[in-house]
């Protein structure tokens, strides 16, 4: 009963939202008359009933329909009303076509979509095997052109660079997914390249960025990741004038295992009092005291914290507002996070090119919800060489101060 209660009140604020948008449409163009002064655009009744699949299950809508009169300038054909809510052949919520590359990823075939969703949404409409077939090789060309696309005109000015464990129908030598995100000059974030490969490899890491290249990609500003990739040395290759900064929550991981469980709560702090540091110099001034606390018990430790010192501190260099943003790779990690928590390691005979897809559908529609970087107009100002000193910019390039 209450799922009824649900699908009625989700079919009657369709309705009403369908009624309004109408409306709106036709007060807006109520000027719009022909030489004997009557409206060009009018209701008109309604179309047929259809039923949509919604998050709320599925509900029946009787759309209501628009005579359009006039006739478009250029085309000489005339002009339609298309619903933003509900297009003409919408069967099925944007949602719902979320939910399907999760079932793919937990081990369901396509048959098994059907009777999975129809105990949840009430019914099975448009949802047929053959509706699922032809999305998920949809989604496979997508997501080739995603791979295939041209990047000569978005300039990535920061990216990060990790691997994902998603333990999915991958081959058993390559479960791994190397992932490239950046931010755009607009300070807006963009997944770059999604590929499976190996976690270690150079030669992986270099294929992917060689393909970046390829396609008309920028030489980045900054470039961060975990220190035990095999990224670095592609990078170094590719784009050798980018410029290196090791993840802090990688960083700290890898320190904390070098020590007993007992250190490891006040060598976190140390640790957090590096990288939350005012400036670069009391950074390393942080990094000295954590050496001479923890160099004599665990000299193991120190070195990890010590040795790249550099790419550590690398993050200073650049605005105060983008500190937070560069000195860890969460943000792939917050992104993958939940796609990690809903995949698991399935028996069926699984597509490879079918399971890197269903994935970068997760993250495509995860996408349209991340946030621009702080303080976003900095990004450009990077990009075009300036000098910052403590966070805080001290040399504007030649073109801006101009």
């Amino acid at each position: 009963m209450i799922d009824e209660i649900v699908r009625e009140g989700a079919r009657r604020m369709l309705a009403a939202a369908l009624e309004a948008e109408v409306d709106a449409y036709i007060a807006e163009l109520a000027h719009e008359k022909d030489e004997r002064g009557r409206r060009l655009v009018v209701r008109n009744g309604h179309h047929l009933p259809r039923k949509v699949t919604t998050a709320a299950g599925t509900v029946e809508v009787r759309a209501p329909r628009v005579n359009d009169k006039r006739i478009d300038g250029q085309s000489g054909e005339r002009k339609r009303f298309s619903s933003a809510i509900l297009p003409p052949w919408c069967r099925k919520s944007p949602k719902i076509s979320e939910v399907l590359p999760l079932l793919y990823l937990h081990g369901l075939s396509s048959g098994d979509f059907v009777p999975a969703l129809e105990q949840f949404l009430g019914s099975s409409a448009g949802l047929s095997p053959a509706t699922v077939t032809r999305l998920t090789t949809q989604w496979q060309a997508d997501h080739k052109a995603f791979g295939e696309r041209d990047l000569s005109a978005t300039d990535y000015v920061y990216v990060w660079a990790d691997v994902i464990h998603l333990r999915i129908r991958l081959e058993e030598a390559k479960a791994a997914v190397l992932v490239v995100m950046g931010v755009r000059a607009d300070g807006t974030k963009e997944l770059i390249a999604m590929t499976d490969g190996y976690r270690e490899s150079s030669e992986s890491w270099a294929n992917l960025l060689r393909d970046c290249a390829r396609r008309g990609m920028h030489v980045p500003v900054l470039a961060v990741g975990d220190a035990a990739l095999g990224f670095w040395n592609a990078l170094n290759e590719v784009f050798p004038a980018t410029r290196h900064q090791r993840c802090w929550v990688h960083k700290t991981a890898n320190v904390l295992d070098s020590l007993p469980k007992s250190a490891q709560p006040a060598a976190k702090k140390a640790i957090q009092d590096i990288y939350n540091a005012e400036d670069k110099e009391h950074a390393a001034e942080a990094i000295k005291t954590f050496a001479q606390q923890y160099g004599a018990k665990f000299p193991k430790a120190v070195k990890k914290n010590v040795t790249d010192e550099a790419e550590l501190l690398a993050f200073y260099d650049f605005p105060t507002e983008h500190w937070i943003h560069l000195r860890t790779t969460n943000p792939i990690e917050s992104t993958f996070a939940t796609v990690r928590l809903r995949t698991k390691v399935t028996k069926g005979a699984g597509s490879r090119a079918a399971a890197l897809a269903m994935v970068f559908k997760l993250v495509e529609s995860a996408q349209a919800r991340w946030r621009a970087v702080n303080a976003p107009h900095l990004v450009a100002l990077v990009r075009a060489g300036a000098r910052f000193e403590r966070g805080q910019l001290v040399e504007r390039p030649q073109s801006a101060a101009a």
